[in-house]
Formats: structure tokens, sequence, C-alpha cells
């Protein structure tokens, strides 16, 4: 093995490159590695083009290995299984970088592999992922126009931060992730504490200059070690027969965009007129003779020739909109009369209806991935069905388009969230896409916002998106606001932009030209923030504020902090108390680690109730205070009185009553309710109790100068002997008077 080590500097950290050890039969492999966390990242080419797709068929794996951080799958079969929502959107990252980059017409099937080997939890993943899927394809022989260079950029006291470790992240402002070329940006994705446009500029440009030493480097390694790139055939098409359908259909296809402003319509004619030329060249030249590839692709050459033309040169868009103008908006909110809130957001041909659910702490989502995060307690799912853009396919449950959209959604809400201290719920989001032309996930942002606010749930600020688009030709450009599926088809990039009036939360940048100017971001980030302003307005119209009260609906969470020692006593064994609690009371209780007690009531629960009990179970016992306890067991020398669950003390035989008592089954008996005052406890925790100082109305210090007869007529354990402490009976009862008893000591057995 001939292993070749190159080392970059990004910030204040190295990333260590190494290739020629493992992996030798893929197509380009290489280990990264940051502090101690190591990735293996391959990519591998088929020889032949893939028959019958008019596409470049790219997939990027991102496989999260536990045994990278020490750990056992939790699964039935201690088995990684099919992809952690966290493995989807890294996989995702790595292809929106990489995508741009290779060649249109490339018909080869690309595999990207990313493993993760070890991770010491300090280090994220992703940007070594990133960096890795560049640094495969640079030294193998695909043809790939990189590399690229990624970075992870945070701010943290005032300061860039490049590469931030996970606990430089949780203090950071910013948390942006980029990818880049040499000259320009290719990809964002970036969440914030709604941080400022111009700060978030100031770390794009700086994001970018970071990582221009990781691109040194690649280029060294294509150097020193790369592979011949492959010679691949590109898509024939036949001029003569594609002159011949721009001369048919290029007046056409502008007629059609120019009158046709609905998505529908304009699809049906653009369709319509594709079949009549496409019989009519049937007709011409014969069908053995007709090349459809041809044909199809010319067609959607000149519409989207024409879709950018009449933005360039006339600012007209397929809808009639100027460049910076919104969709006609619609927002409601209650909605569904049983959930815990729901709001309906509409946005042009866009609807988005989210519903809120609020829950228990105990139902907080459980992460087994190589993710920081342990579990999380918002949750925010995206639901793209096909009817939503009028097609019919099988139901297969979320793919990653949908997971990526919900995850952006998410954290463009995760800044203006209460804290769990302040509002102990698990929140469950669910945006489901009724109808969509474009901009369903900036939709959803709102949509969620709309939800929130409908559930009562106290957010800082109201947070809307909007998607920016981008069209170019290299001298003149335009940027788009709220662009709708036409214009994200067929334009240059698809800039997602969420917050809220004090600034922005999530970003999201994908392009499909070789990178874009900070310029350019600046301009659209100035025109996405006015299309921000408008949308809160909009949506204040119908709820400004979290309404004041929970839906009647939703769990009622009251908050106790109890002593942690104390825990084992409200759980029980085996559980047996605190399932008690949840019976009687109807209740669900979650117990921390710390003492922190949530107890969840709907509406046929009765809270007061739990509370009681628990206050009651964990309570500390205090001397001088009297309770109502059950007399629970009887000895010779007194009685345990249990004055709060599962805890008891005892009355001396001498503080049952204001007279001499013989025997304790004279005054009380098991299962009696006595009130006593507790007068004493000693360092083994053991309660003095006194029936007497409740009735003689003594301090505790008077109860416990009388705790014991003399000394003269005390027995073992403090049994009194030789006194009838009898009141006197009626003459009539036996054995009335006072009786004499030996004073001297007695035998029992034990």
């Amino acid at each position: 093995m001939e292993v070749k080590r190159y080392v970059a500097k990004v910030g204040e950290r190295e990333v260590i490159i190494e290739t020629g050890k493992l992996a030798g039969q893929a197509g380009g492999a290489v280990t990264v590695r940051c502090g101690d966390s190591v990735l293996l990242a391959t990519a591998t080419a088929a020889k032949e083009p893939r028959e019958g797709i008019d596409f470049f068929p790219l997939s990027v794996e991102f496989e999260e290995r536990l045994y990278a951080a020490g750990r056992i799958p939790g699964s039935f079969f201690r088995r990684e299984g099919k992809p952690t929502e966290q493995a989807i959107l890294q996989a995702r990252l790595i292809d929106r970088s990489i995508r741009p980059l290779f060649p249109k017409d490339f018909r080869n099937e690309v595999q990207v592999i990313v493993t993760a080997l070890s991770s010491d939890e300090e280090n994220p993943l992703d940007i070594l992922g990133m960096i890795g899927a560049s640094a495969a394809l640079t030294i193998s022989d695909i043809p790939w126009e990189g590399p690229i260079g990624a970075v992870r950029v945070g701010y943290v006291d005032g300061q860039f931060v490049f590469n931030p470790t996970l606990p430089e992240l949780e203090q950071s402002l910013l948390d942006i992730r980029l990818a880049g070329s040499e000259d320009a940006i290719i990809m964002v994705e970036a969440g914030a504490k709604e941080a400022p446009e111009e700060l978030v500029l100031r770390a794009l440009e700086a994001g970018h200059q970071a990582m221009q030493d990781l691109i040194r480097v690649q280029r060294q390694m294509r150097e020193e070690v790369g592979k011949p790139k492959l010679a691949y055939e590109p898509v024939q098409l036949y001029e003569a027969l594609a002159e011949r359908v721009r001369a048919m259909a290029t007046e056409p296809i502008k007629q059609v965009l120019l009158e046709k402003d609905d998505k529908h319509g304009r699809r049906e004619a653009l369709d319509a007129l594709l079949e009549s030329i496409v019989e009519q060249l049937t007709q011409e030249l014969g069908e053995e003779n007709l090349d459809l590839n041809t044909v199809k692709t010319t067609f959607d050459d000149i519409v989207k020739a024409e879709v950018r033309r009449a933005i360039l040169e006339e600012q007209r868009r397929p809808d009639g909109r100027r460049p910076n103008e919104l969709r006609p908006l619609y927002c409601e909110v209650g909605l569904l009369p049983r959930t815990h809130g729901s709001g309906l957001f509409v946005r042009g041909e866009t609807q988005v209806l989210t519903i809120a659910t609020l829950g228990t702490t105990a139902e907080e989502q459980k992460l087994d991935s190589l993710d920081s995060e342990e579990a999380k307690r918002y949750i925010h799912h995206y639901n793209f069905p096909p009817f939503s853009v009028g097609e019919v396919r099988p139901l297969r449950g979320p793919g990653r388009r949908e997971i990526g959209h919900g995850a952006l959604a998410e954290r463009a809400l995760v800044p203006v969230l209460p804290s769990e201290e302040d509002f102990p719920y698990t929140i469950r989001l669910v945006s489901e896409v009724l109808s969509s032309n474009g901009s369903s996930s900036m939709a959803s942002v709102c949509g969620s916002t709309l939800a929130l606010m409908d559930a009562g749930v106290p957010i800082k600020r109201p947070v809307a998106g909007v998607a920016m688009g981008l069209i170019t030709d290299g001298q003149r450009h335009v940027i788009l606001t709220d662009i709708q599926g036409l214009e994200d088809h067929e334009g240059d990039m698809d800039f997602k932009v969420a917050g809220t009036r004090e600034g922005i939360t999530a970003l999201q940048m994908d392009i499909k030209v070789k990178g874009i100017s900070t310029q350019l971001l600046a301009e659209a980030l100035a025109q996405a923030r006015e299309a921000r302003l408008q949308i809160l307005d909009f949506m204040a119209q119908t709820i400004s504020a979290p309404r004041p009260e929970l839906s009647p609906y939703a769990p009622r969470i009251i908050k106790l902090t109890i002593d942690p020692s104390k825990i084992g006593m409200l759980i029980g064994p085996g559980g047996k108390v605190v399932r008690k609690i949840q019976e009687d009371a109807k209740v669900e209780i979650q117990i921390e680690e710390d003492g922190t007690v949530y107890i969840a009531a709907r509406a046929d629960s009765k809270p007061d109730l739990a509370v009681q009990m628990v206050e009651q179970i964990t309570e500390e016992i205090q001397v001088g205070k009297i309770y109502t306890g059950k007399v629970v067991r009887i000895t010779d020398f007194g009685a345990f009185v249990e004055i709060l669950p599962g805890q008891d003390g005892l009355v001396h035989i001498s503080q049952l009553a204001d007279y001499r008592v013989p025997r304790v089954e004279d005054v009380v008996r098991v299962g009696d309710e006595v009130m006593v005052m507790v007068t004493d406890i000693d360092s083994d925790g053991r309660v003095r109790l006194s029936r007497r100082a409740v009735m003689e109305g003594w301090t505790p210090e008077e109860a416990r100068m009388h705790d014991r007869p003399p000394s003269s007529n005390k027995g073992e354990g403090g049994r009194p002997r030789g006194e009838s402490g009898r009141p006197p009976r009626s003459g009539g009862e036996r054995g009335g008077g006072e009786r004499s008893v030996p004073s001297g000591p007695r035998r029992r057995g034990r």
C-alpha cells in the first residue's frame, strides 16, 4: 500500500485526508479525519451508461455505524437498519453539494457512499462527509468538475468559528453549513437564532474563504494520485430534427406561456401541443425515423428558454407577476375541532395544512444514531401525497425529500419555541401538503406558526418563510420572490429563507449553475426580507399571538420538584406507588432523575388529587407539625402511626394520652386515625410522635420532656412498668379501681 496523507487547515482546526490504504477497488476512496472523528468516502461509477433514462443517475448514501461511538444498536437484531433521519439529511447535504458539478448528459450510474468509522461526539460528521465525497470524486475516474470545499460556520462571543465543536455550537448564534468551489458558493444549509441578514452574509463570505485550503489540497491530490477520467458518449440529438421541432413549436409555446397563468392549464396546453407535434412529425417522417428523445428534449429546451427570456428581457413571469411580487395569500386557524391546534396557509396554488399535537415529556422522540442529541421534544413531519400535484403513485412512506423539507421547517421554528422549563410539553407538528406549485416547505413554516399559536404554544415571535429564485445568463440576472414550480424547474437557484421580524432562523440554498457570488446572495436576502415581512403582516390579520389557553383536549401538565432521594419512595416497589396515583387520579406521571415530576391531566383527570398524593408521599416531615395519621402497628411500648404515605413514626405509650396507659390497645388499635405531633427526628431518621402533645397543647420541647415516665418505672425498650395509667372506672366495670403490678422485671419471649 502506498498511503498518501494530506493536511488542510480550516480556521484553527486540521482536516486530514488519506488515500491508498482502504477500499482500493472503489473508483476513488479517502478517509477524512478531524479530531477523533473519521469517515471513509468512496465514489464509484458504472462502466456503461444506463439505458432508457433522460437524467443523471446519482445516488448518495451516508452509512452510520454505531460502533463508531462505541455503542451497540438498540434494535431487536442489534444491527443498524434503514438509514436514520440524521443519516438521510447528511446524505442530502452531500448530494446537493456535488450534483451541480456533474456533466448534465452523463448517464453512467454513480454511487457515493460515506461510512462513519469513528465518532468522538465532539466534531460533527456532516462536513467531513462533504469533504470526503469531493476528495473521492476528485481522485476517481468519474467525470466531475470539482473539487469543492465544505465548512461549518458558527458565531460565538462575537467571533466566527469554523468547524465548531458540538459544545461550541450550543452557544453559537449561527449554524451554517456551506459548500463551494474556488470562485463561488454552491450549497447552503443553515439555522440561526434570529440572526440579521448582514451577519449571515458575512458568515457566508468568511466560510467561503475558510474552505479554500481544502480545495488546494484536493487539487494537489488530483495531480499526485488522481486517475484518468472516464470517457463517455454525450447524449446524441439529431440536429435536423431538433431544428424542425424549433420551427414548429417556438411560437405556439410562447403563446401558451403568455395565455396560461395557472399550473394545470399551462401543463395541459403544453402536453397537447407536444402530442400534436409528435403526430405531425410521425406522419411526415414515419415512426421508424422519428427520435422521440430529440423531440421531447428540444421541446423542453424551448419552454425553458422562453420562460427565462421573458423574465430576463420583459420582467414577466409565467403567471404574470413582477419579480418581487408574492402570490395571493390566505390563512385560517382552528379548522379541526378535536386537534390541539391547526393552521391552513395558502400561497397561490400551494396549500398546506399543519396540525399541532401536544404530549407529555414521556412522548419525546428517542434517537438511536451517531448524532449527539439523544431525544427530541419538538418534532416536525412533512407529508407530500401524490394528489397534491395531481398524480397517482403508491404510498411508500416519507421519502428523502419529505424528510429534508420537514427538517428545514423544524429548524425554522426551533429558535422561537419556549424552553422545556417554561412549557413542559412534547410538540409534534405535521404539515400536510394538499396542493403544491412550489415553495411547499416554506408554506409549511407559515402553517406551523399558525398551528402553534392556535394551540396556545407561547412562541416568542411568529415565523414565516419564502423561496427565492434566480434567472441568469451570465451577464444579466433577475431575483424572483416566491417561486412556483416552473420557475424552480427552469431556474438556476432555489433559495429558501425563513425567519421572524427580528432576523433569520433557517436557510437552504441549492443551485444548478456552478456557483453564485455573495453579491447575488445579498440581493436575494434583502428581497426575501421584504417578502417575509409582508407574509407576517398578513398572518397577523388571522392570529397575531398565541391563544391564552390550551385546547380543552390537550393535556394539562403540572410541574413539581421533589428531593431526588425521594424518587424511589414515589415510584414504590415495582412502580406500585406511582401506578396507584395514576389510577386514582387518572393522570400520567413522568419522573426525571433530577427530581422533576410532570403530571399530565386530561379532561376526566383529577390533577389536584395527584398533586396532593405526590406531595404527601414526598413531603419532608417537620418537627412541631401536627399530622392526622393511621395506626399501622402496635407493640408493647407504643404505636406506629403512618403520618405520610410510606412514612411512619413511634408514639410511645407514655405519649398516647393525658393519663397513664397500661396497654396500648386500651387507647388505639390498628386502623385508627389519630392526630399526632412530630416531636423529634433522630440522626437515623427515626421519627418520634406524641398524641398527648396535641391534647395538652405542648411544644415539641415540652413533649420531649414528658416523653417517658421516671426511670425507676421504665423497662426494656422504654416500656412502662408498675403503672396502671387507666382512668377510674365505674363500680360496675370489671377490675374497677387501681391495680398493683410487681415492679420487678418480667421475662418475655421474642
